[in-house]
């Protein structure tokens, strides 16, 4: 499961380790015409060529080992639902991960 809690996306150990392994840093992107958030481990180099992308920290959240990425200024710039919620995604096999906002 994905959340949106405070203007921040929470991803649960299990998910960072599958997702993100031990990277510290994420490129993403969003696309307002699709409401659609993609992020990659920033290792995954073919994901910045493809995308204009900006890259963030993740950032530990608890003893459990959860992480968050900020994404405050996304949701101000395009005027999107702040609201905390469990949030729809898919895992594509190439390892990046859309996002539903």
């Amino acid at each position: 499961m994905i959340q949106l809690k405070n203007g921040h996306i929470w991803f649960a150990k299990e998910q960072v380790d599958l997702l993100f392994g031990d990277e510290e840093k994420v490129n993403l992107v969003y696309y307002p015409d699709r409401q659609t958030l993609l992020i990659a481990a920033r290792s995954k180099l073919f994901f910045e060529k493809m995308h204009k992308t900006t890259w963030a920290v993740l950032k530990l959240r608890n003893l459990n080992g959860d992480k968050t990425i900020s994404i405050q200024d996304l949701i101000l710039d395009n005027d999107l639902d702040e609201t905390d919620r469990t949030l729809t995604y898919d895992l594509k096999n190439t390892g990046i991960l859309s996002i539903e906002l």
